[in-house]
């Protein structure tokens, strides 16, 4: 929604301070311009990426615009809780005992608690691969974190490949704008025995693809790439926030330790507080 009232507002301020100087709307209205700046674009977005990097940057503007997901201060009070009573689980029963928990996440009596995080695919990943490693190898806490540390970090680039490509189109927007700038100026050197306000009115045509280039490019697509990098980060952030847990939890630190060094890796705008957390814990305990 956000992303829609920027726009609005970038649309506003730009057309309602052409308007107040008393420009005409209807010069601005160049199909061919559009036609030649966005179809480059489209085609220069398809040569530089593979197809799942195509797909991954059409999924991720359509979210961004609409919404999408978003982590808030509930979704990370919910996975310390959720940590918190497999580590407690674990601590109490053995670590066998959430065999079944890591096998069929759905029909875990814990984590089909939290629907939104079973959704959350890349995380359900980490913590289930992570058990099912823990269960059963020897793996030591050092090795334990460089192989979270690799998959965390792979998972990254992966969801990164479509930001960079968006930035490199939002870079090449001014540049096809002057592509279409030029065409319309040689088109009208086709025009020079025409009267001076048909060429003016060609090279005004000429003059809005630079216009719509730059416009689009700083007030647009360079935007929306940085609001969907800001979201890619968001999920290293949640990743890193389970990792910091597993990896107190297999060095020994009792349960509560363990999310305590969770909550602490929480960005300070959605970290839930000690006593927040402590109030949910003993709800929790309590059947509430």
């Amino acid at each position: 929604m956000l992303v829609i009232v920027g726009g609005l507002i970038v649309l506003g301020s730009v057309v309602g301070g052409y308007i107040m100087e008393h420009g005409n709307l209807s010069v601005l209205f160049q199909p061919a311009e559009v036609v030649i700046i966005f179809g480059a674009a489209i085609g220069a977005l398809v040569i530089a990426s593979p197809i799942h990097v195509l797909k991954g940057v059409i999924k991720g503007a359509i979210s961004t615009i609409t919404g999408g997901k978003e982590y808030s201060k509930k979704d990370y009070l919910d996975i310390l809780l959720l940590l918190s009573e497999l580590f407690t689980k674990i601590r109490k029963e053995g670590l066998i005992s959430i065999e079944q928990d890591v096998e069929e996440p759905e029909n875990s009596a814990i984590l089909s608690k939290y629907p939104k995080f079973i959704k959350n695919h890349h995380a359900l990943a980490l913590l289930t691969d992570t058990l099912r490693t823990v269960m059963t190898t020897t793996v030591s806490p050092y090795e334990l974190e460089s192989l979270l540390d690799t998959e965390i970090e792979t998972l990254h680039e992966t969801e990164a490949a479509p930001v960079k490509n968006l930035n490199t189109i939002a870079d090449s927007l001014p540049g096809l704008g002057i592509v279409a700038a030029v065409l319309g100026v040689v088109l009208t050197m086709g025009k020079m025995k025409e009267p001076p306000e048909v060429i003016g009115h060609s090279v005004g045509a000429a003059l809005v693809g630079t216009f719509m280039g730059v416009l689009m490019c700083y007030g647009f697509v360079g935007p929306l790439a940085k609001r969907l990098e800001a979201k890619v980060n968001q999920e290293k952030e949640y990743l890193q926030v389970i990792k910091s847990a597993l990896i107190a939890f297999v060095s020994g630190a009792a349960p509560q330790i363990a999310v305590e060094f969770a909550r602490r890796n929480i960005p300070p705008h959605l970290r839930p507080t000690f006593h927040e957390l402590e109030e949910e814990l003993r709800a929790l305990k309590s059947g509430r």
